[in-house]
């Protein structure tokens, strides 16, 4: 059974609106179809969203701190 919301879920998006080498927004961690199909999505599939661009957002942040280290360590 389906949860009812009572508050809209808003987009993500933080109008950086660039995306990285994989596709994804580099503001908000959204695919493009993602981006393009928000206003049409169900909130279960929105929240599948987010929950998504949590992962693609922690992914990005250790990527970032692993090249420094390989920076420094000269690698």
């Amino acid at each position: 059974m389906e949860q009812l919301e009572f508050f809209e879920i808003p987009s993500p998006c933080i109008n950086v609106c660039e995306s990285n080498e994989r596709g994804y927004c580099k503001g908000c961690y959204r695919s493009r179809e993602e981006r393009q199909r928000w206003t049409l999505m169900s909130d279960p599939e929105k929240r599948e969203v987010l929950r998504l661009c949590g992962l693609r957002k922690k992914r990005s942040e250790q990527q970032i701190i692993l090249d420094q280290v390989r920076k420094v360590e000269g690698t």
